[in-house]
């Protein structure tokens, strides 16, 4: 036996210790979860796909929280302590620099008497009293924070808040995609392995609380399920005969066809929708009527917020016909989804990008920008993703209330009528709820610059649809007949929010660095565009970090290191496909051993039958 010295041993126990420490730990967060209990249940009772979709709330909600964090210690904090004289600091007000003075008009809605109504106004659109808080870009018209023993950069910070949350947003749905992509490949390269491991090490023997095993056995239940069906769909696949392969293809080249005539028609409406709207908000606010007023104001919003509530539902009738396996049929309906509503937020946002700069009269040139019909551009872009976001909030209660509610009621109490059978209940679908998260988190993504507490709006949001989800399924839907893992699902969910936040980036991009920042509020007021605080930053930095920081960032640096992070990644390209490798001759390997096992055990049955007889 080899003897260990003592620090050996040490560092052998330490090592131990280190990770009962860890597994303690874990266990103790698993406990303190969000919604564990709700989302255990909801697995148990519908299976591990819709569990998927709740788990993917709580992920946004979470995430959502920490990007509010980030705003709110970097920009408001300092703002809020200073204001309210909680430490001693001061503000320090952005200097008058030589520019038109048109360019700095601002028109501030009156404080005076008004009606009720146009409160509630005011709350759904962002205007009135809202357009002076801490809520929109204008609202932070300073050029820093002096505090004792040095000055707090806001413009600054400001744009660091901005680059932090989306590198942030794009680390942590990278990393959850990289778990989610190993767990889908480990299940997706052997189905008979799948089935082992559900029935030989599915359960959980810690378990002993009865309510608790019964959750556990619904779940497996369910995944079982959802492999059978799966396995269904490929024996159904592998016995077709070429007539039907052919009719079944010319099915599917006919409905997406339908499916492309939906997407134009919708981008028709919502183009349409929005010229209509921006040409007539030049006429005065005080000649409309308040119904005109308001159906002209939020036009682009109804027209969007019908379209997205609308085509997820013709999609999902279009899919059943297609004859897909179930989880094909969540990412293609998600895919069209996806692309349909993000299309919509490009239409709005780029449409909105073209009026802000193109004007006709001589104000753009003078101001870089259509000052007259947008005096802070900013604010108002945050508005307009601040009632995207409320109108959705809106609509996911409206529907779930007036809709599927009085249809639980119906098909319950009058089930004898044949039209309701027909109709029958409610079913959760998942492709629909799951854009509508990421519609409104890529809404929340590009609102957060020009609305800083966007963020914590998608928050309370994202936690009030939780609860009416969870509600609305409870009570008035009913399980899928149709089984699916949760694993595809996951990784799916991901990658389509990844797609969301690349398309966030765009428009982002584009207005802070191409069009210039608003002369009349927020506290890039001297700045040509937002961008311009870093160069500006940089040029204060001694000369030898200057030097390194543009030899970083010239094509001498850039071209060598892309040329060697290529060749890494082919390196690891190559790597994983030698493990590829191997992990196949290791599986024939064991299905060899497993042959031989079985030949052996056969004939042994053999010879016990003959010396029986």
């Amino acid at each position: 036996m080899k003897y260990l010295s003592e620090w050996d041993q040490w560092k052998r126990y330490s090592s131990k210790s280190w990770k009962r420490f860890r597994e303690k730990a874990r266990e103790m967060m698993t406990h303190l979860e969000l919604w564990r209990e709700d989302i255990r249940g909801i697995e148990g009772k519908f299976g591990t796909g819709i569990q998927s979709y709740f788990s993917f709330l709580r992920f946004l909600v979470l995430l959502n929280g920490v990007i509010f964090l980030i705003i709110f210690t970097l920009v408001l904090l300092p703002v809020l302590l200073t204001k309210y004289k909680i430490t001693n600091s001061s503000f320090v007000f952005i200097p008058s620099k030589a520019m038109d003075v048109e360019c700095t008009v601002y028109p501030i809605s009156s404080s005076g008497l008004v009606y009720f109504y146009t409160y509630v106004i005011d709350l759904l659109s962002g205007t009135g009293f809202l357009e002076e808080t801490s809520l929109f870009y204008g609202y932070y018209a300073i050029d820093g924070v002096k505090f004792q023993n040095f000055t707090y950069d806001l413009p600054l910070a400001y744009v660091l808040s901005t680059i932090a949350y989306l590198a942030l947003s794009l680390l942590w749905i990278v990393k959850r995609s990289v778990e989610g992509f190993k767990i889908n490949l480990i299940q997706s390269e052997e189905h008979f392995q799948s089935y082992c491991n559900k029935v030989f090490a599915g359960w959980d023997f810690c378990i002993s609380n009865r309510s608790m095993a019964e959750l556990k056995h619904s779940s497996l239940r369910y995944e079982l399920r959802a492999d059978l069906e799966e396995e269904r769909i490929r024996q159904k696949i592998a016995e077709r005969t070429s007539g039907e392969t052919i009719r079944i293809y010319s099915l599917r080249l006919f409905l997406n066809c339908i499916v492309l005539a939906v997407l134009v028609t919708c981008f028709y409406a919502i183009y349409r929708a929005t010229i209509f709207s921006q040409e007539h908000m030049k006429k005065e606010i005080d000649k409309m009527v308040f119904g005109e007023n308001l159906l002209i104001l939020y036009l682009p919003s109804i027209v969007i917020t019908l379209a997205n509530f609308i085509t997820p539902m013709i999609f999902a009738r279009i899919i059943h016909y297609e004859d897909y396996s179930p989880g094909f049929e969540i990412r293609l309906t998600i895919l069209r989804c996806v692309f349909m509503r993000l299309a919509t937020i490009c239409v709005l946002v780029f449409t909105l990008g073209s009026k802000i700069t193109s004007c006709d009269n001589s104000s753009c040139e003078l101001c870089g920008y259509n000052q007259k019909l947008y005096p802070c551009w900013e604010t108002q872009v945050g508005q307009e993703m601040y009632k995207l976001m409320i109108f959705d909030l809106i609509i996911t209660m409206a529907v779930t209330l007036f809709v599927d509610f009085p249809r639980k009621l119906l098909v319950t109490y009058c089930s004898s009528w044949k039209l309701l059978q027909c109709w029958g209940q409610q079913e959760f679908s998942i492709p629909d709820n799951v854009l509508g998260m990421v519609y409104g988190q890529t809404i929340c993504w590009i609102g957060a610059f020009f609305s800083p507490l966007l963020p914590a709006v998608a928050t309370l949001k994202f936690i009030i649809i939780f609860y009416v989800k969870e509600m609305s399924l409870l009570h008035t839907c009913r399980p899928s007949p149709r089984q699916f893992r949760a694993s595809n699902s996951n990784f799916f969910f991901l990658l389509v929010l990844l797609i969301g936040l690349c398309l966030a980036i765009i428009p982002l991009t584009i207005s802070m660095a191409h069009i210039s920042s608003s002369k009349a509020c927020g506290p890039f007021i001297n700045f040509n565009t937002t961008w311009e605080v870093v160069p500006s930053m940089v040029g204060t930095l001694p000369s030898s970090l200057q030097s390194l920081l543009h030899g970083v960032m010239s094509e001498a640096f850039a071209v060598p290191f892309f040329m060697i992070i290529c060749l890494v990644m082919f390196y690891f390209i190559a790597l994983a496909g030698a493990h590829k490798r191997v992990v196949i001759q290791l599986r024939e390997q064991l299905s060899l051993e497993s042959r031989d096992k079985r030949y052996l055990i056969q004939k042994l049955t053999e010879a016990q039958g003959d010396v029986r007889q």
